[in-house]
């Protein structure tokens, strides 16, 4: 009991110390903003008012969960695209890994913007499909972080020593127990780091959605600057919001990727 309560003290120290980072990250953005705002209020007579934002809570809340909840399914079925395509691209067949570079290399080359448009306005004229903002949004997205996942997935395979690979089969694994009991495992710590950095960076894409008029987060304060004609203030405060949910994130990444340094 006496060493459990020992090993979790700098558990407990380690999460107190990232709340207080968090808190005092913001609370230095906040003073910062206050004040430039009060600078530039003298100096240009602009009256800030963020009190503004608060007969609006409801639809900026629901805007940051619309990200949040866009951002989870992006990232998962990315992934799940990033694992199958990745894997794909092992293969020795080139009528299988011609078409997956081919697509790789389409969205890893072309501006997540573009792209975004283009899956809006000029895939139903091609396909004849009806999409709509946000299914096209999610198939873009998802897409395009599956370009990228693939090629974490497939460096992170090949990384490992050849010889591991020549002694499973000598053991007599198959190609899919190779990857599941030696390839993957040890793959899996390499991929972690890259992995965390691209989820982080779909996270801050969704700022793009607001160009289908999806309701996420930035679309939603457009709405409201439009409205109040107080843009300063809201756009100021979707990059403190950005900023109080990317941070956190970034440093549990980062706990992550040393826990996984360590093991290794």
């Amino acid at each position: 009991m006496e060493y459990a309560e020992s090993q979790g003290t700098p558990r407990s120290h380690s999460r107190l110390g990232m709340a207080l980072m968090v808190v005092l990250a913001l609370a230095g953005a906040w003073a910062l903003v206050k004040h430039f705002a009060g600078a530039s209020a003298a100096s240009a007579g602009y009256d800030w008012d963020f009190a503004v934002l608060w007969k609006y809570r409801s639809l900026l809340i629901s805007g940051l969960l619309y990200t949040l909840l866009f951002t989870v399914v992006c990232v998962v079925l990315g992934l799940l695209v990033g694992v199958v395509t990745g894997l794909g691209r092992l293969s020795t067949n080139p009528y299988i890994t011609a078409p997956l570079r081919a697509y790789i290399e389409v969205f890893r080359c072309t501006p997540v913007l573009v792209q975004l448009v283009w899956f809006y306005y000029a895939l139903p004229v091609l396909t004849g499909l009806e999409l709509s903002a946000a299914a096209a949004a999610t198939l873009c997205l998802t897409l395009y972080g599956g370009a990228f996942y693939s090629e974490i997935v497939r460096g992170g395979i090949i990384s490992i020593e050849s010889g591991q690979t020549e002694a499973g089969k000598a053991l007599g694994m198959t190609r899919l127990q190779l990857l599941r009991r030696i390839l993957l495992p040890q793959a899996f710590k390499k991929m972690v780091p890259p992995l965390m950095s691209q989820s982080i960076m779909q996270l801050k894409n969704t700022s793009l959605l607001s160009v289908l008029a999806v309701p996420d987060l930035l679309y939603q304060g457009q709405v409201i600057a439009h409205d109040t004609y107080r843009p300063l203030e809201l756009y100021t405060f979707i990059a403190i919001a950005y900023f109080a949910v990317l941070l956190p994130i970034t440093i549990w990444a980062k706990r992550m990727e040393y826990g996984v340094s360590k093991e290794a």
